[in-house]
């Protein structure tokens, strides 16, 4: 059931440094970051709800990384994949698209199922639906007793053509439902076609199954632990890839819709926090202690339906969202040539960065502390003071390790250019690599690293400005807390068009669609104005890629425009396919409203004046004294100059030289790059 509304709502989004909660007490945006428990995530979460709530009943929204970092791992549980006889090792060949096209030795990514864990079932469906051959009793009896001599965790099945008609899957999925084992069925998941990216999604979903539901079902009981009689079952709601929360059942029974939870809900956030600055095309840009994760949104956030979590394809929607191993917990190094290098590796939560008190290798945080661009005491509002001192003695060893000759400045100064390097990367694929000009957006900086690089990466790349909302480290957290309530459901065709569009027969199909994603909406209990968000995924006639275009009655022109935009060519008088519709239905947040007028603790009662402090900054290996500033001090409207750095409790700013700034109406920091 959907929260109570007297419950005290909290969303907490648990990344690999920190782990950051907003909730709303009074009317107003509070916020706290706590140290992240890698090891066992509902640790620090428990806590943060202790600290937040005490006795309260409360209803957490989350955001999580636990299946993420259970396929990046390989730590899921043990599947059993079921599918058409003669397809098993479908899942194994996948496509003959090579990553790395010259390098000999590449390993290609092993399937999540082994070899022994296959079986096939004799039945077939063609490509129209036809049944042309039924599972048998004794057939069907044989492939329990097989899969449940291989003592599976849980079980996949993905049969051939079964998007089209699901009786067959239906007969396998009854027969093994005597099992009692997890079960992840195609046509309830995805029904789509390409039967491997199906089958791949299908198993993701399985090898996750366990994981998750045992993760949640352990939150749950850690928050009763705590006196949070609320924070059972029908209380706890998890952020979804796709941008909108789902309640804890339908996340544990379908948790490949999770995989990109927390990076999902900064892109959310981050939207809505530009569109109250009147930016409706932004570059969000979402650097944390572990990874990037960066995403353009041109005036609406769009989900992807072809994405790649550690080289594995899944078909659910997800937000385009591309990461990148950059992160304030970075780990720089040399190769073997004696070039600098700055991660995928992460130092993490524990041991974290040398400034933290226990690493002892160098990171982006602590190169970061050495140009002076982080402010020792200034760390999470004071609460936490980074050790300088140690910092410099720690790089010093390791560099002398290392037979380095580099001095500390010089050191650091190349850990930041090495990063960015990367990060820039990052966004040209999301822009240019799309057919988008990224200097007609706006980067929207957040996460606790985010300010602290933006302007340079702007810079490098031509956007005009910067965009730093109210409280960004913690801005994934405040997106889960206003997301809505997001179910998607979709059904290849495989249709040709040309000028004509079957307008009938596809009203026909939403219409199927519609009642599908209201009758979900109402089995969990949701009220509210349900509004539909309708796209078909269109091709050229003899393309093996589509492109999701919004149904009108000019979808044939609106295609052709999408494509010379992604490829720079269009035909006109090429035949079109449609390959699979898609509905989006939404129920808004009871919290959307509050989020989106509700400015940020930091920017709501701002002093009088501001600081005059200064710190010598490092800027091209030249130092230039910048000014320090603590957000809550900067007057609204008013326009200072860099170079500064800008001090708030979840996150610090550098504003180089030549930049300008100033807070916004809507508690925004604007910052224009020259």
């Amino acid at each position: 059931m959907p929260p109570g509304p007297t419950t005290l709502r909290i969303a907490i989004d648990t990344g690999g440094t920190f782990t950051d909660c907003v909730w709303v007490e009074r009317g107003r945006i509070r916020l706290l970051k706590v140290f992240s428990t890698p090891q066992d995530p509902a640790r620090a979460i428990a806590e943060a709800v202790r600290r937040i709530a005490g006795e309260q009943a409360i209803t957490l929204l989350h955001g999580t990384t636990v299946g993420t970092n259970t396929i990046l791992q390989r730590k899921g549980a043990r599947v059993a994949l079921v599918t058409t006889a003669g397809f098993e090792d479908a899942i194994e060949i996948g496509r003959q698209a090579r990553p790395r096209l010259y390098d000999f030795f590449f390993d290609r990514v092993e399937p999540l199922v082994p070899g022994e864990l296959r079986f096939g079932v004799a039945e077939r469906t063609g490509s129209q639906g036809e049944v042309l051959e039924r599972p048998g009793p004794q057939g069907l009896a044989d492939l329990q007793l097989r899969v449940r001599q291989q003592h599976p965790e849980a079980v996949a099945v993905s049969l051939l053509f079964s998007f089209a008609n699901p009786e067959n899957e239906l007969a396998v999925e009854k027969a093994l439902a005597e099992l009692q084992l997890p079960l992840s069925v195609s046509h309830r998941i995805l029904p789509e076609f390409r039967e491997y990216e199906r089958t791949s999604t299908v198993v993701v979903n399985a090898y996750l199954q366990p994981v998750m539901q045992r993760y949640l079902e352990g939150l749950g009981r850690r928050l009763h632990s705590h006196g949070q009689a609320a924070a059972g079952r029908n209380s706890v709601f998890v952020m979804q890839s796709s941008g909108g929360i789902a309640p804890l059942a339908t996340a544990a029974r379908e948790p490949v819709r999770t995989v990109l939870s927390g990076p999902a809900g900064g892109v959310v956030g981050a939207s809505a926090s530009a569109r109250r600055s009147g930016v409706a095309r932004i570059i969000a840009f979402d650097m944390g202690g572990t990874s990037t994760d960066v995403s353009l949104v041109d005036g609406e956030i769009h989900a992807s339906t072809q994405s790649e979590i550690a080289g594995l394809p899944l078909g659910v929607p997800m937000l385009d969202i591309h990461t990148v191993g950059a992160g304030g917990g970075s780990l720089a190094r040399f190769d073997a040539a004696g070039a600098l290098r700055v991660g995928p590796e992460s130092a993490g939560a524990d041991p974290g960065p040398i400034c933290y008190g226990r690493g002892t290798r160098p990171t982006v945080t602590d190169a970061n502390l050495l140009l002076g661009r982080l402010q020792p005491r200034r760390f999470l509002g004071g609460a936490f003071q980074l050790d300088l001192k140690r910092t410099r003695r720690l790089t010093r060893e390791w560099l002398k390790k290392q037979h380095s000759s580099l001095s500390l400045e010089a050191f650091a100064g190349g850990v930041i250019r090495v990063v960015n390097a990367t990060m820039e990367k990052a966004i040209r694929v999301v822009s240019i690599e799309r057919g988008h000009d990224p200097r007609r957006f706006a980067l929207v900086a957040f996460g606790g690293a985010g300010g602290l690089h933006a302007c340079e990466l702007a810079r490098a790349l031509g956007i005009p400005r910067v965009v730093v909302p109210a409280n960004p480290g913690a801005l994934s957290a405040l997106g889960i807390l206003g997301s809505d309530v997001i179910k998607d459901f979709s059904r290849t065709l495989l249709w040709r068009a040309s000028a004509r569009l079957p307008l009938a027969e596809l009203e026909r199909e939403f219409r199927r669609l519609s009642q599908l994603a209201r009758e979900a909406i109402a089995s969990e209990g949701w009220r509210g104005r349900i509004t539909e968000a309708r796209t078909i995924d269109t091709r050229y006639r003899g393309q093996g890629y589509e492109l999701a275009v919004p149904f009108t009655r000019n979808l044939v022109q609106d295609f052709h425009r999408a494509h010379a935009q992604r490829y720079g060519y269009h035909h006109p008088g090429r035949e079109i396919e449609l390959v699979t519709v898609r509905l989006r239905a939404a129920v808004k947040s009871p919290q959307a409203e509050v989020t989106r007028r509700a400015p940020a603790p930091s920017a709501a009662s701002p002093r009088r004046g501001a600081t005059t402090e200064e710190t010598p900054l490092l800027f091209d290996g030249r130092p230039q004294p910048a000014r320090v500033y603590e957000r809550e001090s900067l007057r609204a409207g008013k326009r200072y100059h860099g170079p500064a750095v800008i001090t708030e409790y979840s996150a610090t700013t550098v504003v180089p030289p030549g930049a300008a700034f100033h807070i916004d109406p809507a508690a925004n920091l604007q910052i224009n790059i020259r």
